[in-house]
């Protein structure tokens, strides 16, 4: 299409060709507003990161974003952990400098244990305060009730103290029913500081899904809530919603009159008040901006569109809607659960463990099939089963977190993908070019289901869904990921399980989720792990900028390293931070992530549930 026009007007026409694709990608996102969408910590405002300059008669782009983002991310944790408290006077004041009350009763002999077993992260408990806070307005007779009549409702064990010994119990279905894994997990935590707590009840959730949603109206007029619970105990209350709801009609009962997600026609489209604001609807498809955070500060309540992305909207399992004190392992924003450790990251497993031998019932500090770097593949690599929500209502599993990523990575199309990427590689000067997203999938990524669950929920029926992505029939081991650098973290049913295990391998771990989980404090993405978004665009990109440029991405940009070794077309130091990304994630795991760290945040969010729970709040604090 050039070749009538002179050396000089075909460079010309090439830039400006090559700025309206960045245009359109996002990259020049931040010129418009999006502060009512995107909260400024979520994502990358690139457009102060990445400005157009002439070099040659080619487009580049003077700084690639994740360079800046992995820096931040290491002086933020650096400066977190340089200010944890050195002595117990020090941890109380911090206490009562964050939260404006003295400690729970016990918090020295929790300072004793922690100090003991060298736990780095003294002070960051926000997750326990908030979980918490709601409970302050009922007292502690009222908990306690609560707390106990949670076991009458489905999938609610109770881990029951009595005289210092700790049981777990389900009581709706009789003292014979097996209780849940989530709850025989919670009561091993417990199980060192059982003898220091009083009588009292842990309603525990047994389902991987959050349950506690509370509509605003019972939060905002408090006497809705006792009918509300007289219905919940009646026996009217079912365990799943068949046919007479879903997860989202529940939702949305949960935000102020006022957002998009109460009023009926914004819930099925993102508005725009401004010619010049950009919807999420559009910022999602970005194949350029980069997620600082994976959860937290998304709002479905403003943004109620996103809410057929995500497969927990359409859970079977009926949520509660009351405030009980209900311990699950993660939540959702909007839900009111309080969390805790999952059972898989604080148990010993061949399916969740790194390192867990089976056969000799041991943990070894490298697991056996453990891959060095070197000899890892750069794919981006992904197994699981096709869950990910529940068929309330029925149709929309095509949308769900898992499908949505396994069709993306499944794409054979000529459909394109703009992909910046440093050019020559030893350079830091990076270019853009258009490659088919066919081919990139058939070069970086190994994406597929390996089973197949609930297929009647997916529109058209098993034959649909095996037509509509790549399914492994020969599935994996655990150790099978560590062959790779790149391993993906995805939500299935609700968090997923395996964050902790690939954290500790030796690949870079990405994940997106939605959901809130105890730790989220102690971590740091772009340092830890890389966060993904929901829309999971910018992986292309992501890998790029570690991994380097595809051969059909060179030979789209007519790139002259097309006509060097793989190993020289790696990016200068790409290789480099990616691996120190994975390392990083490794030392975390096992300075922040061990048993006993979790055993430090249980021990201190008991104390904390059990001055709640006292029907003198004052006589349960500490003072030195």
């Amino acid at each position: 299409m050039y070749e009538g026009l002179p050396g000089h007007k075909r460079g010309l026409f090439f830039v400006v060709a090559v700025c309206v694709i960045f245009m359109q990608a996002g990259l020049w996102a931040g010129r418009r507003e999006t502060r009512d969408n995107f909260p400024d910590n979520t994502l990358v405002k690139t457009s102060s990161l990445i400005p157009f300059v002439k070099s040659d008669a080619r487009p580049s782009i003077k700084d690639h974003p994740i360079p800046k983002l992995m820096v931040d991310a290491e002086r933020n944790f650096r400066e977190r952990l340089s200010r944890q408290s050195k002595t117990l006077p020090d941890a109380v004041a911090e206490y009562k400098r964050r939260y404006g009350r003295n400690p729970p009763r016990g918090f020295d002999r929790w300072w004793q244990f922690v100090k003991d077993n060298d736990v780095l992260m003294v002070d960051e408990y926000d997750a326990i305060v908030e979980d918490m806070t709601p409970f302050w307005d009922i007292d502690g007779r009222e908990l306690r009730e609560r707390a106990s009549a949670a076991g009458h409702l489905p999938s609610i064990d109770l881990v029951r103290v009595r005289d210092s010994n700790a049981t777990a119990v389900n009581i709706r279905d009789g003292p014979h029913a097996e209780v849940s894994a989530r709850a025989r997990g919670f009561l091993q935590m417990i199980e060192k500081f059982q003898d220091q707590l009083p009588d009292i009840d842990f309603p525990i959730n047994a389902m991987a899904e959050g349950r506690i949603l509370v509509p605003w109206e019972y939060r905002r007029y408090p006497n809705l809530t006792e009918a509300s619970i007289s219905n919940l105990l009646s026996g009217a209350f079912t365990p799943d919603w068949r046919g007479e709801g879903n997860v989202w009609e529940a939702y949305r009962r949960t935000c102020d009159p006022s957002t998009p997600a109460r009023r009926l026609f914004s819930s099925f489209r993102a508005s725009s008040t401004s010619q010049n604001r950009t919807s999420q609807l559009t910022a999602r498809n970005h194949e350029f901006v980069f997620a600082r955070y994976t959860n937290g500060n998304y709002s479905f309540c403003q943004n109620p569109w996103a809410h057929y992305n995500q497969g927990h909207f359409f859970s079977d399992w009926r949520t509660i809607p009351v405030l009980f004190p209900v311990f699950s392992p993660a939540k959702a924003s909007g839900f009111q659960d309080i969390r805790i450790p999952s059972h898989y990251y604080y148990a010993q497993t061949r399916r969740y463990t790194y390192g867990w031998d089976p056969v000799n019932l041991e943990l070894k500090p490298v697991d056996h099939m453990e891959t060095p770097w070197e000899q890892k593949t750069d794919m981006v690599f992904w197994r699981g089963a096709s869950t990910g929500g529940g068929s309330s209502p029925p149709g929309f599993a095509a949308q769900y977190q898992r499908h949505r990523f396994v069709r993306m990575a499944s794409d054979e199309s000529w459909t394109n993908r703009t992909i910046v990427f440093a050019d020559p590689p030893s350079s830091t000067n990076y270019i853009a070019t258009q490659v088919p997203i066919g081919s990139l999938n058939e070069e970086i990524m190994d994406i597929a289901f390996v089973k197949v669950v609930d297929s009647f929920n997916y529109p058209g029926g098993i034959g649909a869904l095996i037509r509509d992505h790549r399914f492994d029939d020969g599935g994996v081991n655990l150790g099978d990921h560590w062959k790779h650098k790149y391993l993906v973290d995805i939500d299935g049913m609700g968090y997923s399980g395996r964050f902790f295990s690939f954290l500790e391998s030796d690949s870079a771990v990405m994940k997106a989720t939605v959901y809130r989980e105890f730790f989220e404090g102690w971590i740091e993405p772009w340092l830890h792990y890389i966060p993904l978004s929901s829309s999971y665009q910018e992986i292309f990109n992501i890998h790029a900028f570690f991994s380097g440029a595809t051969p059909s991405t060179l030979k789209a940009a007519n790139s002259t390293a097309l006509g060097l070794s793989p190993a020289k077309r790696r990016p200068l130091d790409g290789d480099r931070r990616l691996r120190r990304i994975a390392r990083a994630g490794k030392q975390w795991k096992r300075t922040m992530g061990r048993r006993v760290d979790m055993e430090a945040y249980i021990y201190r969010l008991i104390l904390e549930y059990a001055r709640l729970c006292s029907d003198d709040r004052d006589s349960m604090n500490f003072t030195l």
